[in-house]
This record gives C-alpha cells, structure tokens and sequence, in this order.
C-alpha cells in the first residue's frame, strides 16, 4: 500500500460554506476553466485536474495520481512533518517508504496541535457524550411509548459491545453496525421510531456507548 492511499480524506470541490448552523467547509479555489479542483482535508492544500470537468467518471489509476500529486504538494509545503500512520505494529521494511508507524493510541497527519486545540476537542466530544448518556436514560428522549430506556437493559452502557460491530446480527437477519442494532432496540424493545442516520441523537447515543468501552480492543465480527 502507497502512503497516499493511508487514511487520506479527499475533499471534492463544494460550494459556499452555507449559513446558520451548517458546519464550516473547506472553501477551495475555483477553476476559470470549470475544471475539477480536488483538495486535501487540511483545507489548505488543493490542485486542479486539468481537462477534467466536475462528475466525470475517472480511472482508480487517475484517482491515485490525484492523491499522489496533493501529497507531493503537500509534503513539499511541510519538509519536516512526518505522516504518521496509526497501526498495531510496524510494516514490514521497505513496506510504507517515507511514512512511520507509530502505537495504535498515537497519530499524526497534519502536524502538531497545540494542548488548547486538544482541550477544545475533548470537550466538544465530552459533550456529546454527556447528550448520549442523557438520551440513553430517557425514554421520552427516546421517543419510546413504554417508559423503557436503554440504561434498563444496559445499565452504564454494559453488554453493548461496540467494539465487536460490524457483525451478523440474528434480530436483523444480516450484518449490522452498531446504530442499526441502537435503531432496532429504539423500535422493538423501546417501541419508539427509529432515527434517521444524520439524526443528532443517534449520533450521541454511539458516541456515549464507544466512550463507556473506550480502550477496549477493537475485535470487530466477534459475537
């Protein structure tokens, strides 16, 4: 595998950065000749593909001249950062050139983040987190129709086993990830409706149930 293929989040040209409380987006430049503008998830780094137009179907191997040009750039821009990749242990030599392995609790991508930048992200979470804990003890929240809550089969988020997704469940009949088998106790268990994918409270529920088996070893498709 090529370091440009590790864990690299290619951006495709959006438009404005919409108002309210839409999340902020990466604004990239736009092309004079409406070609393609692909950029990095530093919302820095961009190129334009020349000749290609926005919705053209490309090739895996132009794809990958793609990210190996905004890596070049990138790398260009940043002589002595390295691109660290997360991994249990070291590739074999000669395996990921130019790219360093560190523990699975160790990354890196863009650089280093100040301590306060961290802070603000650990609390961002442990908000959301808080919100999860909160709709899983209620069952209004849940919108269930039986006063029951996910905490009474599960108390403290026990016996939910995140970690273990995606995995064949029997209640589904197929492989699940871990909101589908939230969704299916929210509608049979609870007797509520199920959330959307994009809903907020789903997003909490997974969060609060990841950080109650946080430093579990990941194991996923185990029953």
């Amino acid at each position: 595998m090529r370091p440009s293929q590790l864990a690299l989040a290619l951006c495709l040209a959006a438009g404005p950065a919409l108002a309210g409380n839409d999340p902020p987006r990466h604004q990239l430049p736009v092309s004079p000749d409406g070609n393609l503008v692909v950029g990095l998830c530093d919302g820095e780094t961009s190129i334009e593909v020349k000749g290609v137009k926005p919705g053209d179907q490309l090739t895996r191997e132009q794809g990958q001249a793609i990210a190996d040009t905004l890596m070049k750039e990138w790398r260009s821009k940043h002589p002595d950062a390295e691109w660290v990749v997360a991994a249990a242990e070291p590739p074999a030599p000669g395996q990921l050139p130019g790219v360093k392995a560190l523990g699975q609790d160790q990354f890196q991508t863009y650089g280093a983040f100040t301590e306060r930048d961290q802070q603000i992200w650990k609390e961002s979470t442990d908000r959301l987190v808080a919100e999860g804990k909160r709709i899983f003890h209620d069952d209004k929240a849940l919108g269930g129709t039986n006063a029951v809550s996910c905490d009474m089969c599960h108390p403290d988020g026990s016996n939910t086993h995140p970690e273990t997704y995606p995995k064949f469940q029997v209640q589904l009949g197929r492989v699940a990830l871990l909101r589908d088998m939230i969704n299916w106790c929210i509608e049979n268990p609870v007797r509520g409706k199920p959330f959307a994918d994009d809903d907020p409270r789903l997003k909490a529920l997974e969060a609060y149930i990841l950080a109650q088996r946080k430093g579990v070893a990941l194991d996923y498709g185990k029953h």
